[in-house]
């Protein structure tokens, strides 16, 4: 999804022809994953940071196309929203120091955006507080061509409008705009194809706690919801399911509704059988490894955690962790990453699949809903936990994936040692926007405006005033 199209219109001919090569793709895929030695190497990761342009009074500027050209850096591309941007930080090695490595990159970027929007600034949040529904127009979604084209796509497979229920929030709107309401920071992890199964369980597991302990998004159209909304709010706003697709029981984004049992080449097929295409672009003179209808089918299929195969230097597998909120600094960032990380490691080297699946699922949807206070279960232990205590309990355990996996010791600690603050003191980013709501008389615009300040200082969110 990170390239643009040469086209925005598609016949049913191509659409037809696209899903006929996606099928044959699985093949060449599954005969890559199983040979022997292929994406074997060490451990990298990597993240994308969805970010909001603002003007000076706080609302979200629509200027993306402008940012991008004066930035000129490869890093930086265009969302879905002419008001959101992203930027691809550079991979680099688990081991060593991948968390400091990820905070600078993120401070420099970030602070290099912000710079760069005249007459306004950038945010990493999860959903802009600002937010209006004049924001969610035809003409707010970005000028490029696989934007048009996605949009059309999922039309073309559901006539009704998106409909959005969120507590005492009804919307109903008629594009995926909507989509362009929340921004993210996703994380990137290389997987040998024969761990991928048990990599994959076990950050399905670990995406539990891992959320309640970094709610960013409390806030949508001036009402107060879910500690992450963006988590409801994206499930239901790009939802390809109409009144004649209701038999599939997963939406277009999802947690999912099974364990992974045998490795990657399950859920691509699930993705190729249950899911229709919605960009159909056909590639010319492809080599045979690089499976580009497949590929490009996959990323259009926004599952919280989902498998992601590059064909790039002799090929690889990764894990893409979708469901951290972006924000609120560079430093809460990367103690979620090594949190989520750490946890995902210790917890492979176990076999989860005798744990209930659905209870895994319950805990994502109760951490996006009550975060610290949501009540959640764990492998192994008896009855349920305050999320907060859940967290504290886990964080040796992440420790100790990380370790094992050569992260250095001052990286690892300084990283979980936010975490564990953020916890203590129960002082997550959707609690600071909560409290400086009410201290600022409700006026959202003064909430962001102080934020994006605090957010740009690097300080982690606990230690905002």
């Amino acid at each position: 999804m990170g390239r643009d199209l040469d086209k925005e219109r598609f016949t049913e001919a191509e659409f037809a022809r696209f899903g006929e090569r996606a099928k044959e793709q699985l093949a060449v895929l599954r005969e890559l994953l199983d040979t022997p030695g292929f994406g074997q190497g060490p451990i990298t990761i990597g993240a994308e940071l969805e970010l909001f342009l603002i003007d000076e009074e706080g609302r979200p500027l629509p200027r993306n196309s402008e940012v991008q050209e004066a930035l000129d850096d490869p890093r930086v591309v265009l969302e879905l929203g002419r008001y959101n941007i992203e930027v691809n930080l550079t991979p680099t090695p688990l081991a060593g120091t991948p968390f400091e490595v990820l905070s600078g990159e993120v401070q420099e970027t970030v602070s290099a955006v912000d710079r760069a929007v005249e007459g306004g600034g950038a945010v990493p949040i999860g959903i802009l507080p600002t937010l209006d529904t004049e924001d969610f127009t035809v003409g707010a979604i970005s000028d490029q061509n696989r934007y048009r084209a996605m949009s059309r796509g999922i039309r073309r497979l559901r006539l009704e409008p998106f409909l959005v229920k969120i507590d005492d929030l009804e919307l109903s709107v008629e594009d995926v705009i909507l989509e362009s309401a929340n921004t993210s920071w996703q994380v990137h992890m290389r997987t040998p194809p024969d761990r991928f199964a048990r990599l994959f369980n076990a950050a399905q597991l670990a995406t539990g706690p891992v959320l309640a302990a970094c709610g960013n998004s409390p806030f949508f159209l001036g009402r107060e919801l879910w500690e992450e909304t963006r988590i409801a709010l994206m499930e239901e706003a790009a939802d390809d399911r109409d009144v004649q697709r209701r038999e599939r029981r997963d939406g277009r984004v999802t947690f999912g509704s099974d364990w992974v049992y045998e490795g990657a080449h399950e859920l691509f097929e699930r993705y190729v059988n249950d899911y229709d295409p919605i960009l159909p672009d056909l590639t010319e003179g492809a080599e045979r490894h690089e499976v580009p209808e497949l590929r490009l089918h996959q990323g259009t299929i926004w599952q919280w955690n989902r498998p992601v195969y590059d064909p790039a230097d002799g090929g690889h597998l990764r894990i893409e962790l979708r469901a951290l909120p972006a924000g609120p600094s560079c430093a809460d960032m990367a103690a979620n990453t090594a949190f989520l990380l750490g946890l995902t490691l210790s917890q492979a080297e176990r076999d989860l699949t005798g744990y209930r699946f659905a209870e895994a699922y319950q805990n994502f949807y109760r951490a996006a809903m009550h975060g610290l206070d949501a009540k959640l279960s764990w492998p192994g232990r008896d009855g349920e936990f305050e999320a907060a205590d859940l967290v504290l309990s886990l964080l040796p355990e992440a420790r100790a994936g990380l370790l094992g996996a050569g992260v250095a010791v001052h990286d690892a600690d300084r990283a979980l040692g936010v975490m564990e603050q953020r916890v203590r003191l129960r002082r997550t980013g959707s609690v600071w926007q909560r409290e400086a709501l009410a201290r600022f008389g409700g006026d959202r615009r003064r909430l962001v405006r102080r934020y994006r300040e605090l957010a740009l200082s690097g300080l982690p969110v606990h230690l905002w005033d």
